[in-house]
C-alpha cells in the first residue's frame, strides 16, 4: 500500500472516529481514560462513519452471529450529564497531526519572504505584543519574521469562515475586524469579539488541527501579517502550548480567579506576559500613571505609601506568590496609589490595561471584590 493510500485510509476511516472521541474525552475528563475509550468505541464507533464508509467497514469485518447478543454498557454518567446540560464546545473537532511510518515528518525548510527593514521592524513590534511569540528565542523569532507574509484586505471582506480548514495565523497590524460565531445551525451568527491592531486570530485551527471556530470579517480596510501552518507547527506551536499550559495552571491556583471557568482562564493565560525584577527594584512608583497589573509567580514584594506630605513612606502591605497588585490604577483610572518594591528576586505575570478592559466583564468585577486589603490607603480614591 503506497503512502497516498495510507493517508487516505487514515483520513476516511480513522480520523472521523478519533476526532469525535477526543471531543468527549475533553468534556468528561474521565479518571480511567482507557476504559472510557473502550466503552465509547463500542457505543459510538459506527455512528462516526458515513453510510458508505460504514458499509465498507462491515464488508471488511463481517458481523458474526454472536454480535447480536452482545450488550454494550452505557457511557459513563459524567458524559450523559454533560450532554443533558447541553454542554457545547468551541472546537467541533480536535485532532493532532499524525506522523509515523505512513505519514512521515517532512524536513522543515524555512521560507523567506523578502521584506524591507521597515516591514521587518513593524512585524517585530507587532509580534512582541502577542503572547504566542514571547517564548521564542531570537533565532526562532527571526525565522518567523522571515516567513510572514503581508496582506491588504478591504472593509466587509471575509478573512476566515467558520467551519473551513485553516492554514494561517493572522496578526492585525492596522484596521478593525469583527468576529462572528454561529452556535447552532438554526441561529444567526453572533458578534462575539472585535479585533484591533496588535490582536491575533486563527491560532486554534493550527494548534488543534481543527476547522475554523468562527468567522472573521474586516470592519475597515486592514493590514494583516500571515504565518503559515508549517512554520507555526515547527517554530511556534510547542512553545505556545507550553506557555499557555504553564499560565493556565498558575492562574487556576489564584483564589481571586477561582470562579472563572476554563475558557476564561484560557483567555487570561493567552494575554499574560512574564517579567522579572531583582531584589530591591522598584516595580511601580506612587503617583505615576499605571497601565499594567501584576501577579506574583515567585518571590516577594512590599507596598509603601506616603500618607502625608513631608512624611516618609510607610509599609502598608506585603506580597507573596499568588498575590497581585497594580489593579487600582487600571480599574479606577487613577495614578499609582503606592510604591511596590521587590524584597527578593521576583517573577511576575503581567496584564496590560487594554487586555484588562477587554476582560473587565469577568476579571474586573472579581478584582473589585478584593479591595478590602487596600482600605488603609485607598479612602480618597474617587469611585
Amino acid at each position: 500500500m503506497d503512502q497516498q493510500a495510507n493517508n487516505q485510509f487514515l483520513q476516511d476511516r480513522v480520523n472521523p472516529i478519533l476526532e469525535k472521541m477526543l471531543v468527549d474525552i475533553i468534556a468528561v475528563k474521565p479518571d480511567n481514560v482507557i476504559e472510557f475509550m473502550k466503552s465509547w468505541l463500542e457505543k459510538n464507533g459506527d455512528s462516526c462513519l458515513s453510510p458508505q464508509k460504514k458499509q465498507q467497514q462491515n464488508e471488511d469485518w463481517p458481523e458474526s452471529e454472536e454480535d447480536d447478543d452482545d450488550e454494550v454498557d452505557e457511557l459513563p454518567e459524567k458524559l450523559k450529564k454533560a450532554k443533558e446540560r447541553g454542554t457545547t464546545f468551541v472546537r467541533n473537532s480536535v485532532s493532532a497531526e499524525a506522523f509515523g511510518v505512513y505519514n512521515p515528518v517532512k524536513e522543515f525548510v524555512p521560507k523567506v519572504i523578502e521584506k524591507s527593514n521597515e516591514q521587518r521592524k513593524k512585524i517585530r513590534d507587532r509580534l512582541s505584543q502577542v503572547f504566542m511569540f514571547s517564548a521564542l528565542d531570537e533565532k526562532s523569532f527571526n525565522t518567523v519574521i522571515d516567513s510572514m507574509d503581508v496582506e491588504q484586505r478591504k472593509a466587509d471582506e471575509t478573512i476566515i469562515k467558520q467551519g473551513d480548514n485553516g492554514d494561517h495565523l493572522y496578526v492585525v497590524d492596522s484596521g478593525n475586524l469583527d468576529c462572528f460565531k454561529r452556535f447552532s445551525k438554526d441561529e444567526e451568527p453572533k458578534l462575539v469579539k472585535q479585533y484591533e491592531p496588535g490582536d491575533f486570530f486563527g491560532e486554534l485551527a493550527l494548534l488543534y488541527n481543527a476547522p475554523r471556530a468562527a468567522t472573521i470579517q474586516a470592519k475597515s480596510d486592514c493590514t494583516l501579517f500571515l504565518l503559515d501552518r508549517e512554520t507555526f507547527n515547527y517554530i511556534v506551536k510547542d512553545a505556545a502550548v507550553k506557555k499557555r499550559e504553564r499560565y493556565e495552571e498558575f492562574l487556576k491556583g489564584l483564589e481571586v480567579l477561582s470562579t472563572l471557568d476554563t475558557y476564561e482562564i484560557s483567555q487570561l493565560a493567552d494575554s499574560i506576559k512574564p517579567c522579572s525584577f531583582n531584589n530591591g527594584d522598584t516595580i511601580i512608583q506612587q503617583g505615576e500613571q499605571g497601565d499594567v497589573l501584576y501577579f506574583i509567580e515567585e518571590g516577594s514584594a512590599e507596598a509603601f505609601k506616603t500618607l502625608a506630605p513631608n512624611q516618609p513612606p510607610q509599609k502598608v502591605y506585603s506580597y507573596k506568590p499568588g498575590d497581585y497588585f497594580g489593579e487600582l490604577a487600571l480599574l479606577k483610572n487613577v495614578n499609582r496609589q503606592a510604591t511596590v518594591k521587590a524584597t527578593s528576586d521576583i517573577k511576575l505575570a503581567s496584564l496590560d490595561r487594554r487586555t484588562l478592559k477587554r476582560l473587565v466583564g469577568s476579571l474586573g468585577d472579581l478584582l473589585k471584590r478584593d479591595y478590602p486589603k487596600f482600605e488603609r490607603f485607598s479612602m480618597h480614591i474617587p469611585e
